[in-house]
Order: structure tokens, then C-alpha cells, then sequence
């Protein structure tokens, strides 16, 4: 990522860190100048950038953490050639490939997430884009999900089209991810088979569909700092719900398999800027942040408030419990059912008579049972 030398000198004489977090938490909107002086920043100064971070992020988040649980409900066999991903046609990697996942293991999905304290459960599916079949069968598991769980749903399924986003929101599919991952002007460069306006027109038609939208972006692939500050300007003006914050993994395999770019602290420079640019959008920390911040992993929390626990993709990530240790530490807490879905499935449960949901059976459907084993 290229540097930008006098941006940094003009920010730095008018306003510093914490009086722009007071700026931007009083409705300012950041500049190009102000973003690309923050990707610019003094290695000395990420302690204060941090903090002028965090003061933003507890302004609309307080200290609550949210947590996503991923399910790859369709690995591999993607006609796409995403230079990143070892999923795509291009990839050498040695993955698992199957179909669609059938309801069974979906199911199966959606219990371990609520035993991971997940609020949103993600349902990621490879492809240029969903049959209209495999939406529909989608569709019916996400209905089946909400009933026994009452888990927030975020599907990313790739392209969509406005009758199969219609489908997806009218069986109560609450978030659709479809990621920007990086600039207008640099994404020739990660993938040719598709293009930038395509993601756009996906992202258009799950709004009108009345979905809520998560999109984001990865860091490291080879981009400039203004093509960083592009994303996060677009995602501003789509109004994204959501940010997912991706750092490259470069996978064994993919044409980025040698590109080592990243360290912790421009993890974080990335991180702020997304928080001063979008101050009250959902930041999730996500993929690639075991390799790439290490052991400053905590330090994003201070800017992002929210992360996925366990697995990606097609790579592992660290335990469960030891993300619900570092939020410990941290001094900050586990959101857990504070979404429309959840309430909602928890005012039906409260309505029933109570009986001991084990009694000759060795299913528990409660989220607060099945995270605690069921001994009623």
C-alpha cells in the first residue's frame, strides 16, 4: 500500500486524533485527506488512533461484542477466478468440494452457533451465483432455523438476482453479505470473470428486497491506500449495515499465495479508518486476523465490535474459547439475543408451559440449554 506523505502533514496541524473522533461522533463526515492520514500514521501514534477509535466505537456500541458463526454450505467447484480465494477455477489448493448442504447439516450448523454464543448465523455458499433451486432450498431451511433457534441470518450465496433476494427475505433471511473486497479501480486485478458494477447490482437488489447489507472488503492484496479509502467511502454511501474487515490470508495454491504485505499495525490503521469513516456501521474483524494481527488481536476490538468465532471458510480459525477469553480481558461483553429474530422466538418459548425439554429424548432446541449441555 502506497504512502501518501502530505496528507498526514496537513491533517496533523489542523486536528488530532481524538478531537476528529469528537468531530465525526458530533456527525462529520471524514474527508479523503483525514482517512488517508490515518492509513498514513506514525507507527508511535496507534496507541492514540486506537483510543480516538475506540471513543467512537463506544459512542454506538458501548463494550458489547457481536459474534458470527460461519457455515460453508457449498465448498469449491467455483467457475469464478477470484485471485484470493481457493475455491475459485484458478486455485491449486487442496480443499473439500461438495454441493449444497442438505437441512440436516445446516441444522447442525445453526446449534453450533448458538453453542458458540453467536448472534448471526452465516450461510456461505460458493458460486458465481445461486441456482434458483438452491435458493429455494435455502429458503426453507432459513425458516425451519428461525423457528427452533431464532438466530439472525446472514446469507452470502454471491449474485443474486431481485426474484431470488425477494425469496431470501420473504422466508426471513435478515442480512445478505456481498463484499466490494477492494476498490473500483483495482479490482481488474483480483478477478476478471465478474465485475465491480456486478457486486453493486447484487447489493442494490438485496436492498430493494428489503434485506439488510453486509459488505466489506480485504486488506493486503496488493491495493494503494486510496483504493482502501474508496471501499470505505462506497460502503458509506450504500449505507451498508455491516463491514466485514478481511486481512489476506494468502493461501497455498492461489496467485496471492506469496504476497505477505501485512502487519498488526496496519491491521489497525485499516480497522480505524473503517470506524472514523462509517462511526456507527457493525466493524467485524474477520478473516486472516489470527495471521495477520497475532498477538494484537485484542487491539481490534478497540475499533471493530464484532467478530466471527471458529472457522472460515476454508481455514481455521482459533477456538471459540479463546475469543470469549480475550473479550473477557478486555473488559467487554458477548451480545447474545439482542436481534428481532431471537426476541421474537424467545417471546414463543416464554409462552409455553414450562416441561423438561429432555424427558425420553436427546434433543434440546434452546439455545440456553444446548450451549449448556441440557441437564435439566
Amino acid at each position: 500500500m502506497s504512502a501518501t506523505g502530505s496528507s498526514k502533514e496537513i491533517f496533523s496541524t489542523k486536528i488530532g486524533w481524538s478531537d476528529l473522533a469528537d468531530k465525526v461522533i458530533g456527525g462529520h463526515v471524514l474527508t479523503r485527506e483525514e482517512a488517508l492520514a490515518i492509513l498514513d500514521s506514525e507507527d508511535d501514534e496507534i496507541v492514540d488512533l486506537l483510543a480516538a477509535a475506540y471513543k467512537v466505537r463506544r459512542k454506538y456500541f458501548g463494550n458489547k461484542v457481536q459474534l458470527y458463526f460461519l457455515k460453508n454450505a457449498k465448498s469449491g467447484l467455483c467457475p469464478e477466478d477470484c485471485g484470493y480465494c481457493s475455491q475459485s477455477k484458478i486455485a491449486e489448493t487442496e480443499i473439500p468440494k461438495y454441493a449444497m448442504l442438505n437441512e440436516a447439516k445446516l441444522m447442525e450448523g445453526a446449534a453450533r452457533a448458538v453453542e458458540a454464543k453467536a448472534r448471526t448465523y452465516c450461510i456461505v455458499a460458493s458460486g458465481r451465483g445461486p441456482s434458483n433451486r438452491e435458493v429455494g432450498h435455502v429458503a426453507s431451511v432459513v425458516k425451519k432455523i428461525k423457528e427452533t433457534y431464532g438466530l439472525h441470518i446472514c446469507c452470502c450465496l454471491g449474485l443474486l438476482s431481485p426474484d431470488q433476494a425477494r425469496t431470501l427475505a420473504e422466508a426471513g433471511v435478515d442480512r445478505i453479505n456481498h463484499n466490494l473486497n477492494t476498490g473500483r479501480e483495482f479490482y481488474d486485478k483480483i478477478c476478471t470473470t465478474h465485475t465491480y458494477d456486478d457486486r453493486l447490482e447484487t447489493l442494490k437488489v438485496v436492498r430493494e428486497a428489503g434485506m439488510e447489507l453486509c459488505s466489506g472488503l480485504i486488506v493486503g492484496m496488493g491495493e494503494t491506500q486510496n483504493d482502501l479509502v474508496d471501499v470505505a467511502f462506497e460502503l458509506r454511501e450504500l449505507g451498508v449495515e455491516s463491514t466485514p474487515v478481511n486481512f489476506l490470508h494468502a493461501i497455498d495454491g492461489t496467485p496471492l499465495e506469496a504476497r505477505q504485505e501485512l502487519n498488526p499495525r496496519l491491521c489497525l490503521r485499516a480497522l480505524c479508518l473503517f470506524r472514523f469513516a462509517n462511526p456507527a456501521v457493525e466493524l467485524r474483524v474477520s478473516g486472516g486476523r489470527e495471521v495477520n494481527l497475532r498477538s494484537m488481536q485484542a487491539m481490534s476490538l478497540y475499533a471493530a465490535n464484532s467478530m466471527f468465532v471458529s472457522d472460515y471458510l476454508t481455514t481455521k480459525g482459533q477456538p471459540a474459547e479463546d475469543d470469549f477469553k480475550m473479550v473477557a480481558d478486555l473488559g467487554m461483553e458477548v451480545v447474545i439475543g439482542d436481534h428481532d429474530s431471537f426476541l421474537a422466538w424467545k417471546a414463543v418459548q416464554e409462552s409455553q408451559p414450562k416441561t423438561s425439554c429432555c424427558e425420553g429424548t436427546s434433543t434440546c432446541v434452546t439455545p440456553e440449554k444446548t450451549a449448556a449441555g441440557c441437564h435439566a
